[in-house]
């Protein structure tokens, strides 16, 4: 039970991914429209108008998107009639019991609704049903995923053959969905007043609230579960969309202003006054100093305490994480290469992570991403209306450099934790990190071979750094194999799971993995991923 409940769950956080992949051309659309024009926000330079529209073409379309991505995402073969039936099921459910539509149900003049039946029609929240909702995109995407799984090779009688297969799934979605808009009809105003209770007490927790994320975000990495977690503060499941309105920027200040309650408010409501800047970011802008600054400086540490005769290795190790921490925010490189070694220094770094979101938050200093909380991200939100004195995150980011320097390298030596480069020869140990430089193909067949051959693969796909295996035997495995290829750490999370952290390198290794598996004849299904 404990098995299907997390593979379920590391599913649908890697389905996910698809749906946030599209967030960073979002961010460069809108970060340069915002360089090109910081005052007018588009007012003054026809340029700036059309790349900060077109980036709002995602931000505008969340729901869409991620009801087509989990459908895609959770089908079985990924094939594009699952992406289909999530466009359509998207579209029949937001138009069943869109605002305009219910209004007509009940016969309700919405134009001339005031005073209290104005207010208790916001409170039902069927303004909330709308192109952008990510909540019914997510519902959506599970549905149309469960219909093409299960009725995909579907025959039926000769004469409606043509109807039969994959064409029958977006048949059937579109039906399934009038169910779930039924559903939602009687269910939605006390899931949207819960959801938004839930919401505003996160909200109301301020910086604290801000910095327990952070904490629970960084120890969800292990299991792959973050994605999940991250889209609940993220984007609007729970009204918290803290990368959409905070990639709005003006659009965002323009909602603000014209709030009249919590309800309308994107940022913070005090009672009479909607507050975004400041505010809107905080779920985002304390990563910036642990990934710019405070991880780079942890492998630095690391190398120091490394033994003389593994320094040039480990030195090279560090220094590919250290540069993708910094740069692009991706830190799993470095963040496994002390994981299951030296796990206290992980839960250290937890902490740390909190701490600097929490801090952050409290000194309203913010900035945002489309990815990552990366250099390349700093500098395309620095000039957006909503970035806050962003600059003090970089100060912020020096002190927790040495932070981060002391306590790891304190800790290291103290304690003798075994981090790379310490103490006996691990066996499997990585003598190289995968780069754009390495040999994939030998890579991907020691990756192979430690997952126990093709026979003992059920399934491959991957995610933003990770490849996710479903095998048969976990007996067969052998970690040790699995690390000599370079990868940066593999974990376990069930007798039927491996996932292996490649990565940024990722989509390369898996074409190649199932390049070899294909001519194999192995069983095997994938999915597009950034």
């Amino acid at each position: 039970m404990r098995d299907t409940v997390l593979g379920a769950l590391q599913r649908l956080g890697k389905a996910l991914m698809g749906a946030v992949a599209v967030m960073p051309v979002a961010a460069i659309l809108m970060g340069i429209g915002y360089w090109l024009d910081p005052e007018g926000w588009g007012a003054n330079n026809i340029a700036a108008a059309i790349l900060i529209k077109a980036g709002g073409a995602v931000l505008d379309n969340l729901g869409w998107i991620f009801a087509i991505a989990i459908a895609f995402g959770l089908a079985k073969d990924n094939n594009g009639a699952a992406a289909l039936s999530g466009f359509i099921g998207y579209g029949t459910v937001k138009l069943l019991i869109g605002p305009d539509t219910v209004a007509g149900y009940r016969g309700i003049d919405l134009d001339a609704l005031e005073g209290q039946a104005a207010i208790d029609w916001a409170a039902q929240g069927w303004a909330a049903v709308n192109d952008k909702n990510v909540l019914f995109g997510i519902l959506v995407g599970i549905l149309a995923a469960w219909v093409y799984n299960r009725f995909h090779t579907t025959k039926l009688p000769d004469f409606l053959a043509f109807f039969s297969g994959r064409r029958l799934v977006p048949i059937l979605t579109a039906v399934f969905s009038i169910v779930l808009a039924g559903v939602l009809y009687l269910l939605w105003p006390l899931l949207y007043q819960l959801l938004f209770n839930f919401g505003q007490a996160v909200q109301g927790l301020g910086a604290i609230g801000a910095g327990l994320y952070a904490f629970i975000n960084r120890l969800l990495i292990p299991t792959g579960l973050h994605h999940a977690v991250n889209s609940i503060f993220w984007f609007d499941v729970i009204g918290i969309n803290d990368i959409g309105n905070f990639l709005g920027g003006g659009q965002t200040i323009a909602a603000a202003a014209a709030a009249t309650d919590a309800a309308t408010c994107p940022g913070v409501w005090d009672g009479s006054t909607c507050t975004v800047v400041g505010e809107v970011g905080r779920y985002q802008a304390g990563f910036f100093p642990v990934m710019m600054f405070g991880l780079p400086a942890a492998a630095l540490a690391m190398f120091l305490r490394a033994d003389s005769k593994r320094k040039k290795v480990v030195g090279s190790l560090m220094l590919a994480g250290a540069l993708a921490s910094f740069f692009t925010g991706v830190t799993e490189p470095l963040e496994f290469s002390f994981m299951f070694v030296a796990p206290l220094l992980y839960v250290v770094h937890a902490v740390l992570t909190g701490l600097s979101v929490a801090i952050a938050a409290a000194f309203n200093w913010t900035a945002g991403f489309g990815f990552s909380a990366g250099f390349v991200d700093m500098v395309l939100s620095a000039q957006n209306p909503l970035a806050n004195q962003w600059w003090m995150l970089l100060v912020q980011g020096l002190v927790f450099a040495a932070i981060y320097f002391v306590v790891f390298y304190y800790l290291i030596g103290w304690l003798n934790l075994k981090t790379p480069g310490r103490g006996d020869d691990v066996e499997g140990e990585a003598t190289a990190q995968l780069s754009s430089d390495s040999n994939y193909t030998d890579a991907a067949r020691s990756i192979i071979t430690g997952l126990g051959g093709e026979s003992n693969i059920d399934s491959v796909d991957y995610c933003a750094t990770r490849l996710r295996v479903a095998i048969k035997d976990h007996t067969q495995v052998k970690e040790g194999t699995i690390k000599q290829a370079g990868v940066a750490g593999v974990i376990r999370p069930s007798q039927k799971s491996v996932q292996v952290i490649v990565g940024p390198q990722v989509q390369f290794v898996y074409d190649e993995v199932a390049n070899q598996l294909r001519t194999s004849s192995a069983s095997l299904h994938g999915e597009q991923e950034v």
